[in-house]
């Protein structure tokens, strides 16, 4: 379906993916690096939402904007179409990456580690173990720029980082989608929420003061990438882990980079429309709505009762009065009336308890066992039923 903004024909993304010959995730890694520009929706059009006259918020990533008609047409007029915007979006993993440089997977590897080749994204395979995709261009390019690294032993500096335990994989991954994202928009407070998405959670408080601030920044968060596997509690905390610096170089470099987008932001596009905090101290001429008196005497014991050492006063909501009028003045408040309570009398004994066996038990003969007497009658019946007597049992020889 082709829609016109503006009188600018564009189309969604399922169907330039589909114009350009490129899978899914070919066309999304395409949009990423700019080799495929996108239009955000209602950019073009100016439906947007916009923050002090800026671009477009929340428009989302470019993978799923709008493409022009004008940009396929470009596209499919280079002479090397399909193939050669295939070949440029083509990631491989570390076998076919070692492939392409005539080296083992277990060097490659090692060059991946100290930082040689950056990755360009990463999904979970089954075993929810990491596995990294390298553009095939940039392997090729490598290979022709330094062969040194492809024969022989490796430099003493290398081996000396693979010794330590370096990995720069991870942090590689975040430079290169850190600059995708803020290549992505012009919008100053998505910049700097791009920035803040790389830091802990933890340390926004310290780093942006402004409760609002923070908020605004939380909406802009770009997406988590995708992991190729439906979501789960351990997918989503092996992304979170690699979405986040580690390092105390790369966690002060984002600090300082994200104080200077915030001063940016705030001076070209100030957040405007916003509800102001609520006050620390209460300002003058407020009343409490719910004044001490009217309350019940348990619940006026419980509210006004100060609070322990050390703890934080929970907000009352309050009514700020007219201009020009007084406060009335609080009414003195008079405590129960306390009732003397009646003065404790001796104990009295406890009852006897009842004879086990309620108002019809009986009191038997000292010696006799409990149940003799009833033994004692069947024994009798018994033998008159013998006999041939009419008692309780029958004759043994009837009918």
């Amino acid at each position: 379906m082709t829609g016109e903004e503006s009188g600018i024909r564009t189309v969604t993304a399922a169907q330039a993916a589909r114009q350009l010959e490129l899978r899914r995730d070919e066309f999304r890694l395409a949009a990423q690096l700019g080799l495929v520009r996108t239009v955000a929706h209602g950019a073009a059009s100016g439906t947007g939402v916009s923050v002090g006259g800026r671009a477009a918020v929340g428009a989302g990533p470019p993978e799923r904007g709008r493409v022009e008609v004008s940009e396929l047409d470009r596209l499919k007029g280079a002479p090397d179409f399909p193939g050669g915007l295939r070949e440029r979006v083509r990631a491989v993993g570390t076998r076919e990456a070692a492939a392409l440089l005539s080296v083992t997977p277990e060097r490659f590897t090692k060059l991946a580690r100290t930082g040689h080749v950056s990755p360009v994204r990463f999904y979970l395979n089954r075993h929810r173990a990491v596995v990294w995709l390298y553009l095939a261009g940039e392997v090729s390019e490598f290979a022709r720029a330094h062969p040194g690294l492809l024969t022989g032993r490796l430099p003493p500096d290398v081996r000396e980082r693979l010794a330590a335990g370096e990995d720069s994989r991870p942090r590689n991954w975040r430079s290169r989608r850190l600059s995708l994202l803020l290549r992505a928009t012009t919008d100053l407070w998505e910049r700097a929420a791009a920035i803040a998405s790389l830091l802990d959670p933890d340390e926004l408080p310290a780093l942006v003061a402004d409760p609002h601030e923070r908020s605004h920044l939380d909406r802009l968060r770009p997406a988590p990438p995708s992991t190729g596997l439906p979501a789960s509690p351990t997918a989503r905390e092996i992304v979170e882990h690699l979405s986040l610096a580690d390092r105390a170089d790369e966690i002060l470099w984002l600090r300082s980079a994200l104080a200077d987008a915030l001063t940016e932001a705030r001076t070209a596009a100030p957040l405007a429309g916003l509800p102001a905090p609520m006050p620390e101290s209460w300002p003058t001429g407020v009343r409490d709505p719910f004044p001490a008196e009217s309350l019940s005497w348990a619940v006026r014991a419980r509210v006004l009762t100060p609070p322990p050492t050390g703890s934080v006063p929970r907000a009352v909501p309050r009514t700020v009065l007219p201009s020009g009028a007084m406060p009335e003045p609080a009414r003195a408040v008079t405590p129960p009336e306390t009732v003397p309570l009646p003065a404790p009398s001796a104990p009295t004994p406890p009852a006897a308890p009842p004879p086990a066996g309620g108002a019809r038990a009986r009191t038997r003969p000292p010696g006799r066992r409990a149940g003799s007497r009833w033994r004692e009658l069947l024994r009798r019946r018994g033998a008159k039923a013998r006999v041939g007597e009419r008692g309780w049992g029958r004759p043994s020889a009837w009918p």
